[in-house]
């Protein structure tokens, strides 16, 4: 083991708790790999690997809320993922947790995104209901183990077992991940809630700088973001609108993070969570939002349903969005010569189905559009 290894080892026993996962705990990757350098821990070498994929750079192309090419201002799926990686980071340090591990699985967690955000795969799911479904949590697993290809001697990206687990176990209360597997470390839980807290936050942002959202109706329906936006204006003066939404912005993902650090360590004590096993065991979420936070979370999302994500402008680019793949799937399923072969070589192994759904879901927003402008 290297010097850095060692390093690294006295830091994790050092400053992790018991109930973290230590890099040098992992129980490794499915092919076995020799490196010649081990300047990297496990994690990190994980999170090499998935930011260096082509599934990564295509999410600069893939719906937020709006299309991707809407504003160069408003949240991709890249920098919606930047944002996760970021809170996931946080809130393991705060935690005490394995931040290189909360980071990777915050990085990979929507690789299997389809084009045109949840639309477009509610619309692949339908299409494909009939061979199995479409998940995109199973579809950034498919996608670290098999669809990337880079290595020789091996499929997909090979990524540590810890990694691979957290990408199903990931949940948001627009997922239904697969609850079959049995491994669950806190390092997950930590994305899912900074996932949620990084979309609600950038989510209300983005609907305001389109002129969609107006502070004056969140001040009336949504009290969290009433509270936060009178703390901010009792403090601070002679503010222009940029700066007010930043720091109510800054105010709301703040007191979202506290909340679920305060809340984690009342359950860790209550649960009596002293290492990785009490973690397999334990009954419900270990990390989380007090049941306040809650209530207040649940406020701002029905108001970001009916508001935002229901509006006649984003409904129409979802329609449009999933015209093209619906369009794209029904002519390829009727003519698979239209696929590039590198996909029609996979047809008799996978099933022309599944070979779609691939095809498809790795398709950037702006590539699914001009394809399905180009077939008639």
């Amino acid at each position: 083991m290297s010097e850095y290894l060692h390093r690294l080892q006295a830091i994790e026993d050092q400053f992790l708790a018991e109930y973290a996962v230590k890099s040098l705990e992992s129980r490794g990757r499915f092919y076995e790999e020799s490196f010649y350098n081990d300047t990297r821990s496990v994690f990190q070498r994980d999170r090499d690997r998935i930011i260096h994929c082509k599934a990564f750079r295509r999410l600069k192309d893939k719906t937020q809320v709006f299309l991707a090419n809407a504003s160069d201002h408003y949240r991709s799926r890249l920098t919606h993922t930047i944002e996760v990686a970021q809170v996931s980071r946080h809130l393991a340090r705060l935690l005490s947790l394995n931040e290189d591990l909360a980071e990777c699985i915050a990085l990979a967690h929507d690789l299997g995104h389809t084009p045109f955000g949840h639309s477009g795969e509610r619309v692949l799911n339908q299409l494909m209901k009939q061979h199995g479904g479409f998940e995109h949590n199973r579809q950034s697993r498919r996608i670290v183990d098999v669809l990337e290809s880079k290595y020789p001697d091996f499929a997909g990206l090979n990524l540590s077992f810890e990694v691979r687990e957290g990408l199903l176990k990931h949940k948001t209360p627009w997922d239904n991940p697969n609850e079959s597997e049995s491994f669950v470390s806190l390092e997950a839980q930590v994305v899912n809630l900074a996932d949620e807290i990084a979309y609600n936050s950038h989510d209300l942002d983005d609907g305001l700088d389109a002129g969609i959202l107006c502070e004056e109706d969140l001040s009336l329906v949504v009290p969290f973001w009433a509270e936060a936006r009178e703390e901010v204006l009792s403090s601070e003066k002679n503010l222009s609108i940029t700066q007010r939404r930043h720091l109510i912005h800054g105010y709301l993902v703040s007191h979202l993070i506290t909340d679920v650090v305060e809340e984690s360590k009342r359950r860790l004590k209550m649960k009596n969570i002293q290492n990785l096993d009490d973690v397999q065991s334990a009954v419900g979420q270990v990390i989380g939002f007090s049941a306040k936070m809650q209530a207040k979370n649940k406020v701002l999302r029905r108001y970001l349903f009916d508001q935002f994500y229901m509006h006649q402008d984003i409904y129409r680019m979802n329609k449009q969005g999933q015209f093209a793949i619906k369009k794209l799937f029904k002519v390829y399923e009727q003519d698979h010569k239209l696929l590039p072969l590198k996909y029609r070589e996979k047809i008799k192994e996978q099933g022309l189905q599944q070979v779609l759904a691939d095809y498809i879901s790795g398709m950037t927003d702006s590539y699914a559009l001009r394809e399905a402008d180009l077939i008639n």
